[in-house]
C-alpha cells in the first residue's frame, strides 16, 4: 500500500465527550462490520474494568478503508491519570480529532490533551460531538476552543483549523448546521483531505527504523511491539537490534511476525509494510516503550516524547493479615514484584522501586484512579496484597534546594447552591480560586488551583456536599513551593480486639457508636477496622460478642435484630480513606481496612514512642 493512501489519526478528548462512541460509528460506517455481524456497543472498551466504569482506560488501535484510503485510528483515553497513553500515541500519528462536547464545552483534559498535540506540531480537526443534546450550544463552544487553541500557543497554520458538527451517538457529521445529514462521510471526507498522508518523516529506500510505542504481550507470539514505521521496510525473517533512548544497544533479534490493523483485528501479512504504516512486530524480548527498532547498521535512535513525571505514589506490599493467603493464589513478594514491573514496562506512566521495608514496593503513578485500576486488575488475576494510603510525590528545586509539590488545575461544576460549600472547604485545603461564572441551567462552573495532596480523598467527601450532582474534574498543572501542612481531619474508627466471625447481636450495640463497614457473620480479626467512630478517636470494641441466654422470659426481650446495611467502601473509596497508620487488605473476594500494627498494645507504645 503507498504512503499517500494511510492516514494516521488520534481521537483524543476530555472524559466522557465521545469519542469511543464516535469509533464505534466509523467503524459500523466504514463497512469494517459485516450486515450479519453482532456487535457490541463501546467495541473499542474490551478490557472488563473499562466496560464496567465506562471509561477507557488503554489506547487501542483499529483501521477503516474509505474509499481507497486506509485510515489507522487510535482511542485514547480521557481521564488525566492514563494521560501517558495520549503522550506516545500522540507520537506516530499525523493528525487528530479532538472532540468536544457541544454542552459542556472545554473542559480541563482538553486543555491538556489538546497542548499534547499542538507540541507535537499536529494540526488537530475539532469536532463539536453531541450538538442535538437540548442544551447544546456549538457557536460558543467552537468559540472557547478557537480561545484555547490561542492560548496554549497554537501557530496560525494550527489556529486554521477545520471544525464540524457531529453526533456520534446517532452516527452523523455535518459541516454546516443548516444543511443536515445521516451519515459521517463529511467526517471521513475532512479526515482524508486535511490530515496530512505520512510523508513528511517516509523514507522507504532507507534502512529500517521504528519507534515502539504501545507494548503488549500475546500468549502465542510473545511481546508485541507497536508503532510507526519511519523508515524502510518490515519484513517477516529481518535481522533487527533494539537501541535505547540513548542510543545503547538492549537486544538483537529477528523479526517473526508482522501483523497490520485491519478494522478491529490484528493480521500477520507477508508482503513488506511500507514507511508511514502503524504495525505490531513480534520477536525481540527485551525492547520496550520508547525504544528504537532498527536495522542492523544503524547506531542512532529516535528521538523519543518525554513523559510527564508521576505525581502519586503508594507502597504494595505482601498480604500479612491473619486471613492472608485463603482467598487468593499469588501472595508471594517475588510473584507481586513481577507483576509490578510488568506493568511498569508496558506503562511508562508507572513507576515501581523498592522500599526499605522487606517485600514491599513503591509504586508512582498520576492519580488515585490509575493506581486503584492496577489493583483492581491484579486482585481479579488473584493477587493479595496490602496497599498504604497514597503520598504526592515531591521535588527539589535544583537551584534553590526548596521543596516543591504537585499542584493541579480543577474545574467543578455544582448546582448554584453548594457552590459556596465546595469553596469553603477547597480553601481550607489550600487552593487559590482562579475563576467562577454560571454555566447555564442553574449550574456555577469554579476553577481553582490545589495542592495535589489537598485532593487526596476528597472525592467522597465532595459528592455528599452536593448530594451526589457535582462533577470534579482535575489534571496535572505543574510544580510549586510546599504550601505548608493541610489540616484534613477525618473521624477516628472502630478496630475489631479479637478474631473470629461477627456477631449480629453485637453489631446491633455497636451502631449507636458508628458506622458499620462490616455486616453480621463475616471473619474479622485483631486490628481490622470494621467501621467509623462517630467521634475523632479511635476505639476498640469487640464485634464478636453474642447474647447471654438467661432462663427469664420477658416481652420483647427476643426481638429479632434489624441491623443497618454496612458501608462498604469501593477499592478506591478505601485507599483515599485511610490514614498512615493504616493499610487496605485486598484479596480477590475481599476488600478490607486494617491498622498496620495490629495488637492494640503495640499500637499505643508507637504512638508514645512517636
Amino acid at each position: 500500500m503507498s504512503h499517500k493512501q494511510i492516514r494516521n489519526i488520534a481521537i483524543i478528548a476530555h472524559v466522557d465527550h465521545g469519542k469511543t462512541t464516535m469509533v464505534d460509528q466509523l467503524l459500523r460506517q466504514s463497512g469494517t462490520f459485516a450486515e450479519h455481524e453482532k456487535v457490541v456497543d463501546t467495541v473499542m472498551d474490551n478490557n472488563a474494568i473499562e466496560k464496567e466504569r465506562g471509561i477507557t482506560i488503554l489506547a487501542k488501535n483499529c483501521a477503516v478503508t474509505w474509499e481507497g484510503t486506509h485510515i489507522n485510528i487510535v482511542d485514547t483515553p480521557g481521564h488525566a491519570d492514563f494521560g501517558g497513553e495520549v503522550e506516545r500515541i500522540l507520537g506516530m500519528v499525523d493528525g487528530c480529532v479532538l472532540l468536544v462536547d457541544a454542552e459542556e464545552g472545554v473542559m480541563p483534559q482538553t486543555k491538556f490533551v489538546l497542548g499534547k498535540a499542538l507540541k507535537m506540531g499536529l494540526k488537530p480537526i475539532v469536532c463539536l460531538n453531541k450538538v442535538d443534546r437540548p442544551h447544546a450550544d456549538p457557536d460558543r463552544v467552537l468559540n472557547d476552543a478557537f480561545d484555547l487553541f490561542a492560548i496554549m500557543g497554537a501557530t496560525d497554520e494550527q489556529l486554521d483549523f477545520p471544525h464540524i458538527y457531529a453526533s456520534g451517538k446517532q452516527g452523523w457529521a455535518t459541516m454546516d448546521m443548516d444543511k443536515p445529514n445521516d451519515t459521517l462521510a463529511p467526517l471521513f471526507d475532512l479526515i482524508v483531505k486535511h490530515v496530512p498522508s505520512p510523508k513528511a518523516e517516509v523514507r522507504k529506500d532507507e534502512p529500517f527504523q521504528m519507534l515502539a510505542v504501545l507494548i503488549e504481550s500475546d500468549p502465542f507470539l510473545g511481546r508485541l511491539l507497536t508503532g510507526r514505521i519511519e523508515a524502510g521496510k518490515a519484513v517477516p525473517g529481518m535481522a533487527i537490534k533494539a537501541l535505547s533512548r540513548d542510543g545503547k544497544e538492549i537486544e538483537r533479534g529477528r523479526i517473526t511476525k508482522v501483523l497490520a490493523f485491519r478494522g478491529l483485528k490484528r493480521q500477520p501479512i507477508d508482503e513488506p509494510t511500507e514507511a508511514g504504516d502503524i504495525v505490531a512486530i513480534a520477536g525481540l524480548s527485551k525492547a520496550t516503550v520508547a525504544d528504537t527498532l532498527c536495522a542492523m547498521e544503524l547506531t542512532e535512535a529516535l528521538p523519543a516524547q518525554p513523559i510527564d513525571p508521576p505525581t502519586i505514589s503508594m507502597t504494595v506490599s505482601v498480604n500479612d493479615s491473619p486471613l492472608a493467603g485463603r482467598e487468593g493464589d499469588k501472595v508471594q513478594s517475588r510473584v507481586i514484584r513481577d507483576r509490578l514491573l510488568k506493568e511498569a514496562e508496558s506503562n511508562v506512566a508507572i513507576k515501581v522501586s523498592e522500599t526499605a521495608e522487606r517485600d514491599a514496593y513503591e509504586v508512582a503513578g498520576r492519580g488515585e484512579l490509575q493506581l486503584g485500576v492496577l489493583i483492581e486488575s491484579m486482585r481479579r488475576e488473584g493477587f493479595e496484597v496490602s496497599i498504604s494510603r497514597p503520598r504526592v510525590v515531591f521535588q527539589t528545586d535544583p537551584e534553590t534546594g526548596e521543596r516543591l509539590e504537585p499542584m493541579e488545575d480543577i474545574q467543578i461544576d455544582v448546582d448554584d447552591e453548594f457552590s459556596g460549600i465546595v469553596i469553603e472547604k477547597l480553601s481550607a485545603r489550600k487552593a487559590e480560586l482562579k475563576d467562577m461564572g454560571p454555566s447555564g441551567g442553574g449550574k456555577t462552573r469554579i476553577q481553582l488551583l490545589a495542592p495535589s495532596r489537598s485532593l487526596i480523598g476528597y472525592q467522597g467527601e465532595f459528592l455528599t456536599d452536593t448530594r451526589g450532582s457535582g462533577v470534579l474534574n482535575r489534571v496535572f498543572s505543574h510544580y510549586e513551593p510546599y504550601k505548608g501542612p493541610i489540616d484534613q481531619q477525618r473521624k477516628g474508627v472502630l478496630i475489631s480486639n479479637s478474631d473470629g466471625e461477627t456477631a449480629a447481636y453485637a453489631l446491633w450495640n455497636l451502631e449507636d457508636r458508628g458506622t458499620m463497614f462490616v455486616g453480621g457473620g463475616e471473619k474479622t480479626y485483631e486490628g481490622m477496622i470494621i467501621g467509623e467512630n462517630a467521634r475523632t478517636d479511635d476505639l476498640d470494641v469487640n464485634p464478636m460478642k453474642a447474647k447471654q441466654l438467661t432462663n427469664v422470659r420477658a416481652s420483647g426481650k427476643d426481638e429479632a435484630i434489624r441491623l443497618t446495611p454496612p458501608r462498604r467502601p469501593t477499592l478506591e473509596q478505601a485507599i483515599a480513606y485511610i490514614q498512615e497508620d493504616e493499610l487496605v487488605e485486598v484479596t480477590p473476594k475481599n476488600i478490607r481496612l486494617r491498622k498496620k500494627v495490629l495488637n492494640p498494645s503495640f499500637r499505643k507504645r508507637r504512638v508514645k514512642d512517636e
